[in-house]
């Protein structure tokens, strides 16, 4: 999620690559920011527990320490952006200015450091809160238009029947059985299998993404069609977190998620980031019990460049 403002920014702020021990620092800059817009329209802050959030800036740093920009007023960080290119996809993860700050033309200046290089064939996309209209008017403004809603449910479904069931012949196998073959070639082929159904469904492919959910301890399967040949992917962990969902038949993406919330108990209620285009698993989640939490978030691209029908993200921070 972003959020940022507009108009002529301060001389004496530097902008600069960040560096892994400011990590901290930028996790303080989007709570204070999110509280302060949140605030006016009275909603409860958001708390100060920001393990996970710093794992995803450790791991965007990791990848693309370039593209993690920040503003420094010369004592201590006072804005950030952050973005991840994957092959010709320029994904902006996040984008905040302290709230004294905001309105001075820093979140521009903090794009263009952070951006795709010019004149490149690259797509350019985010996600931003929709209760965020300077921020939402500031990506529009780059062409990078507000285009579909992100909505996240969140619960414990009283029942995984609205979601329906997978239907005979098609078999999900873990992730941890294809990959355990001694041979290596299971590790391969689990590989290839989800590299191809990236390329088809998201328009890139993101392996190191992949490895960071595996390390985040999401559980992933593989679902076979009655032929053999890999059809779809879903990941699902014990903290809740369900996604990303990777099918090339839309009918599908609503018994993955049925079939992931059954595979994994999770120590609290489940979420769910589902796009408002598979509106099919929209309607089972809420169906099942589940709730709609908060605003809705807005996928924000340049050009069209995935299939979100059958692809649901990883958050609105990575796809």
């Amino acid at each position: 999620m972003t959020a940022v403002g507009e108009a002529a920014a301060s001389p004496e702020l530097t902008l600069r690559p960040a560096t892994a021990d400011e990590l901290d620092a930028c996790a303080d800059i989007w709570r204070l920011s999110i509280n302060d817009y949140i605030g006016r329209l009275g909603q409860p802050e958001v708390p100060n527990e920001v393990a996970p959030l710093l794992r995803l800036y450790r791991h965007l740093h990791g990848t693309d320490p370039e593209r993690f920009v920040i503003a420094h007023d010369g004592e201590r960080p006072v804005a950030f952006a952050a973005a991840a290119q994957r092959d010709h996809l320029w994904f902006l993860s996040m984008c905040f200015v302290l709230p004294h700050l905001q309105g001075s033309g820093l979140g521009r200046r903090l794009l263009e450091a952070a951006g795709p290089a010019p004149a490149t064939d690259t797509v350019r996309a985010t996600a931003t809160d929709s209760a965020q209209p300077i921020s939402n008017a500031l990506y529009a403004s780059l062409g990078i238009v507000p285009r579909m809603p992100l909505l996240n449910l969140i619960g414990l479904p009283t029942s995984v029947d609205p979601f329906g069931v997978l239907p005979s012949g098609i078999r999900p196998v873990s992730f941890e059985e294809i990959a355990a073959d001694p041979s290596g070639e299971g590790h391969r082929r689990l590989e290839a299998a989800i590299n191809a159904l990236d390329q088809e469904l998201l328009g890139v492919t993101h392996p190191i993404d992949h490895r960071f959910l595996r390390m985040e301890g999401r559980h992933g399967w593989l679902y076979h069609a009655p032929d053999g040949a890999p059809i779809a992917y879903g990941y699902a962990g014990e903290t809740g977190r369900v996604g990303p969902v990777a099918s090339r038949d839309a009918d599908l993406v609503a018994p993955i998620l049925g079939h992931l919330m059954t595979a994994v108990v999770p120590r609290g209620a489940f979420a769910l980031w589902l796009t408002g285009s598979a509106d099919r698993a929209v309607v089972a989640a809420l169906r099942s019990g589940m709730r709609l939490d908060q605003f809705p978030i807005l996928l924000c691209w340049d050009r069209s460049f995935a299939d979100f029908t059958r692809y649901l993200p990883i958050s609105p921070g990575l796809l």
